[in-house]
């Protein structure tokens, strides 16, 4: 593994007088997962009235085909942004050092990741009213949505929901207190607020060590670590916040208990929901809330796969660089996850804005964006055939510098000629 300086990856090498952000107007695609509910529902309403009105057999396969527009949002993560992004490429590109701070200070970044909560609240509550409508005529269907089409409603929210804590990412690393309290509203659909605490105070501290329930290892499969980081992350932050809370001589229960309070804007949202469209729907709100924080476990796991921080001669783990996290310069998932795939200066600069993370040479790089890496962890033989052999590269054949399984460490090492 390398230890010259980190150099930044650039394509900007104009004037910093000149330059522009050619992204600036993209990021504004980051609200298409909070609005694809109503994009389905058009298409599907559209293609419903073409086969009424026109009867022959194109317009009849439209109507029929279009129950698939339910599940726009696995459509969205798993087929359409890996092609985008094989299409699109990476784009390695960093603003001047010079316009950094005018950057981050520029409110209009901010109130693209404001948008989103909005429409994901509309979009929750439309789902409500479709799980629990008996007819839906209006939009050409009789009676209302099928169990399937139910199930596509709910994964397509979830899938919101999943994007929607990426949003509450952003939004929750910044110190302006409405910032933090969106964060904590965009989290309540997936029940996960406790995120907002394990995540800044957890994870950032442990990143890249055995420790870290977040930080997958060389060996373990997604299948095994999606328990081990939800039940860890949850009872991280449980720790954290009651031994906060016990240095401010304050009970667990203080109303000041973030875990708490963010749990609360869910229970509030949950119940509204509930009281209004019956308790029917209690079943699809589960399954959008497990599949929407399963794909940020998903993303999770792919961001340090086998990454490890070495110990110092005095027994801590050295600083957290770029070189502990994994990057994808691809645009198109870039522009929907507001620059995470750029994690590695995430890591270095947590409260830096999204519109001003930078790429850099030296750090470990996957071979797609998080979509395509997505689908790839679900298959624990293709991932490891695609991912192992880049960590053993990462650490130059030295495989014992990696945070590998520790059921799986004599079997790694012994078949890489490591000592264990």
């Amino acid at each position: 593994m390398t230890t010259a300086p980190l150099r930044r990856v650039t394509s900007d090498d104009a004037d910093p007088t000149e330059w522009r952000d050619k992204k600036r107007y993209l990021w504004l695609l980051g609200l298409i997962a909070p609005t694809a509910l109503f994009v389905g529902i058009g298409i599907i309403t559209f293609s419903n009235w073409l086969g009424s009105r026109f009867d022959n057999p194109v317009t009849h396969l439209i109507a029929t085909v279009s129950p698939m527009w339910w599940w726009i949002g696995p459509l969205l993560v798993y087929v359409l942004l890996p092609i985008l992004d094989v299409f699109f490429g990476p784009d390695g590109s960093n603003p001047p050092d010079e316009l950094i701070e005018k950057l981050e200070n520029d409110k209009y970044y901010r109130y693209c990741t404001y948008a989103y909560v909005p429409f994901q609240i509309a979009s929750l509550f439309t789902a409500g009213y479709l799980w629990s409508a008996d007819s839906v005529s209006w939009m050409g269907i009789d009676g209302g949505l099928s169990l399937a089409s139910k199930i596509g409603l709910a994964l397509s929210i979830g899938a919101m929901g999943g994007i929607g804590i990426n949003t509450a990412h952003e939004l929750g690393h910044k110190k302006d207190s409405l910032e933090r309290w969106l964060s904590k509203i965009t989290l309540a659909q997936t029940f996960y607020g406790h995120f907002y605490i394990e995540h800044n105070r957890g994870h950032h501290v442990r990143v890249a060590t055995p420790e870290d329930p977040a930080s997958s290892r060389l060996g373990e499969t997604f299948w095994r670590f999606l328990p081990r980081s939800v039940w860890g992350s949850l009872k991280s932050s449980i720790e954290l916040e009651r031994n906060r809370l016990k240095r401010a001589d304050k009970s667990f229960w203080h109303p000041s208990n973030d875990v708490l309070n963010a749990w609360a804007f869910s229970i509030v949202l949950w119940g509204a929901l509930l009281a209004i469209f019956g308790i029917g729907i209690l079943p699809f709100l589960l399954i959008q809330a497990v599949y929407g924080f399963s794909l940020l476990e998903t993303v999770n796991y792919l961001e340090h796969y086998g990454l490890l921080r070495q110990k110092t001669k005095t027994g801590r783990y050295e600083r957290c660089t770029p070189q502990h996290s994994w990057n994808s310069d691809h645009i198109c998932t870039n522009i929907f996850l507001y620059h995470l795939q750029r994690h590695s200066d995430h890591h270095a600069n947590p409260t830096r804005r999204y519109q001003v993370l930078r790429s850099f040479d030296e750090a470990p790089n996957l071979p797609s964006g998080y979509a395509s890496m997505i689908t790839l962890a679900y298959f624990p033989p293709v991932w490891r055939k695609v991912m192992d052999h880049r960590v053993i590269e990462h650490y130059d054949g030295d495989v014992a510098k990696a945070n590998i399984q520790p059921n799986k460490r004599e079997k790694i090492l012994a078949k890489h000629g490591a000592a264990a």
